[in-house]
């Protein structure tokens, strides 16, 4: 049996002792895991003060000249003392709360198993006003016991410190929840099992803190003590369950080999287990799946307990679920200072920061290639970060890849905009966010989607990315991720408004995704697109360069000088026409890191043609960018479509619809196949489903 724990409650007159431990007798009576001492003193049971067990003084010295007492002290000119018949309480396990005396702490910690004080405190002021309230004391008496310097308690006994400055109710509460903590600690013992790379932690079916609150998918956190230096060494580890009597004590915990290791802690060191997530936690995820709005305090805690592991996938899901459904505005914009809390944000020492994001889905549309030079040109500082393709054919780091390094550094990127004014790199490095690794594991097998939970993840990105100023284009038509010109606008009103809350400008444009942008689908495809528009080639996109200029005009026109939209678009196509955007592309390469092979269009092709006459009405973005996917797009970066009509052109039968590019046969084969049966080319009076319909 392990011995109980005897709680020495000491503490200053006026801090409530002795209210806190009436609150917590009343609280513990049932079960019989608690005692309460009282304490023997040589004065009448009806003298007032704490229930104590009177005893004249021949009694007194009888008890303690035959053993009876455990300890005893004077004071006031009277004696104390504390029954021997204690200790056997506590041998059995049980825990005893008795008020003590700081002069005998270290004579207890001798005569009893195991010891802990509990130091009840309160602020002067509070202690000054109880004091008053008594009517013991004159004032200047007051200011003289506060006066005092606060005792030093004896090294080696372990003390918990109680504030109870607050309502009787919260003293008492805090009071039980420092004896519940120290009460359901475990002894710590390793289990010569090999987790793998899991940490195990295994508890007894019989163990003193029941089972029922620790098994299941979730993990749990096993703390040792606090040591001198104030650190503390814990793990978070999945609970198995043994059965009762067989490897471990009620009062032990075991670690498998792996997890004992890595807490570095000594064999039968005292462990707090903590239930993972915390109650008040689990709390606020429960309000958000039946449909309450949270504040940022209660997203700080629900994500920080996601990212950490402390939720089984099942009930991240219910909760992604529930937001995908009810986000206010407020929500999102604590969303989104929530989130860019989980990264250490970029600091420039620049007036204007500006950025560019697109809600993507448009094959294509690679315009930052075109608008980060144009503003550099210009010199605004843009340190843009973008994505690699997830279902396209290119991502704009898969395409700036075919030019030049992505994953760069914090470091590499200050350099590179110092260097160029700009920089185009993978967000994967740097915008990296714990908390989309785990949404994105459940979101994307399950295809829950939320517009107004990537506002917030997108805000949240730009303020780790230190921008001040981001223009965000919203693309809409009926393959687009949004469907209507109303559904982006009001997108776009949510993006601005979430930007001000959290203090950025953002500026929300809702465009044209009726089909692809430009004529390449494909990381070396689009690049080649972006060269020609840069280089003023005859053949360049006519829709890639007028929505390039149009979103450099947008940013160009944030710098004071310019100030309006008309100037700025001016202003990007003089730097276009002159060369300088060109140039400062090939600066902008040279920082990142130029590549010794730039991918070409892959040899291998084949045309696919139109089956009859007519004007293309539509051409599917999602089927155009499926099939250069098959061909190998985006991670071959020589893959991919070139698109050789565009909406609106009229053709003939057996005239080219598209060429596909492939850097192996099998993959040209499987792209030419897809492609068989369904180029995505919509003729004008074809009717058509949208894809997967």
């Amino acid at each position: 049996m392990r011995p109980g724990i005897l709680f020495v409650v000491v503490g200053p007159s006026g801090a409530g002792k002795d209210t806190l431990m009436d609150g917590a007798r009343r609280a513990l009576a049932q079960g019989g895991r608690f005692g309460f001492a009282r304490r023997l003193i040589t004065r009448p049971a009806d003298a007032g003060g704490e229930d104590h067990e009177a005893i004249d003084e021949a009694g007194f010295a009888a008890l303690a000249a035959t053993g009876g007492l455990l300890v005893s002290w004077q004071a006031h000119g009277l004696h104390y003392g504390l029954r021997a018949a204690l200790r056997d309480d506590l041998l059995a396990g049980r825990h005893i709360v008795a008020n003590g005396s700081r002069g005998v702490l270290e004579t207890l910690a001798g005569a009893v198993p195991r010891l802990i004080i509990i130091n009840v405190t309160a602020s002067p002021e509070t202690l000054a006003r109880r004091l008053a309230s008594r009517g013991r004391e004159t004032a200047q008496d007051i200011a003289a016991r506060l006066a005092r310097k606060p005792p030093q308690w004896p090294d080696g006994i372990e003390t918990i410190t109680v504030s109870n400055d607050g309502t009787v109710e919260e003293g008492i509460e805090h009071f039980l929840a420092a004896i519940d903590a120290a009460t359901r600690r475990l002894s710590l013992k390793p289990v010569p099992i090999d987790g793998w790379r899991d940490s195990i932690a295994y508890l007894p079916g019989d163990s003193l803190l029941g089972v029922s609150d620790f098994d299941g998918p979730g993990k749990v956190d096993v703390a040792g003590p606090i040591d001198a230096q104030g650190k503390q060494s814990s793990i978070r580890a999945r609970v198995n369950v043994v059965e009762a009597g067989w490897l471990l004590e009620p009062h032990e915990i075991g670690l498998s080999r792996e997890a004992f290791a890595q807490l570095g802690l000594p064999e039968g060191s005292e462990i707090t287990l903590t239930r993972t997530p915390p109650q008040h936690s689990r709390d606020a995820l429960r309000a958000k799946i039946q449909g309450a709005e949270l504040g940022a305090a209660d997203y700080a805690m629900l994500l920080r307990d996601i990212v950490e592991g402390r939720y089984p996938e099942g009930e991240i899901s219910a909760f992604l679920v529930a937001a995908t459904r009810s986000l206010s505005d407020a929500e999102v914009a604590a969303l989104a200072s929530v989130r860019a809390g989980f990264s250490t944000p970029l600091r420039w020492d620049e007036p204007i920061v500006v950025d560019k994001h697109s809600m993507g889905g448009i094959p294509g549309s690679r315009i930052t290639l075109i608008v980060a030079p144009i503003v550099a040109a210009h010199g605004l500082a843009m340190p843009k970060t973008s994505s690699r393709a997830i279902t396209s054919a290119a991502g704009t780091a898969d395409a700036m890849e075919v030019l030049a390094r992505v994953d760069l550094t914090e470091d590499d990127v200050r350099r590179t905009v110092a260097q160029a004014r700009a920089c185009i790199a993978w967000n994967g490095r740097l915008n990296h966010s714990a908390v989309d690794d785990v949404m994105n594991a459940i979101t994307r097998p399950l295809g829950i989607d939320s517009n107004r939970w990537s506002v917030a993840s997108i805000i949240s990105k730009k303020l780790t990315a230190g921008s001040t100023h981001v223009v965000v284009d919203l693309p809409y038509g009926r393959r687009a991720k949004l469907h209507s010109e109303a559904e982006a606008r009001e997108l776009g009103a949510l993006f601005e408004s979430v930007g001000r809350s959290v203090g950025l400008h953002v500026e929300a444009v809702a465009t044209c995704g009726a089909g692809p942008i430009g004529r390449g689908i494909g990381p070396a495809l689009e690049v080649r697109d972006v060269l020609w528009v840069l280089e003023g080639e005859a053949q360049a996109p006519a829709d890639l360069r007028e929505k390039a200029l149009d979103f450099a005009g947008r940013i160009l026109a944030w710098d004071p000088a310019i100030g309006t939209r008309e100037k700025g678009r001016a202003r990007a196509a003089e730097l276009l026409a002159s060369g300088a955007a060109r140039a400062a592309l090939d600066g902008i390469v040279a920082a990142q890191g130029r590549r010794d092979i730039v991918a070409k269009p892959a040899a291998l092709t084949h045309t696919m043609r139109a089956s009859r006459a007519g004007r293309i009405s539509e051409i599917d973005g999602w089927r155009i960018a499926g099939i250069a996917r098959r061909a190998g797009a985006p991670f071959d970066k020589s893959a991919g479509i070139d698109l050789l009509r565009a909406v609106g052109d009229d053709v003939t039968a057996g005239e080219g619809l598209f060429t596909i590019h492939a850097a192996a046969a099998p993959d040209l084969e499987a792209a030419v196949a897809l492609a068989a049966a369904d180029e995505g080319f919509v003729l004008a009076d074809e009717v058509r489903l949208p894809s997967g319909d």
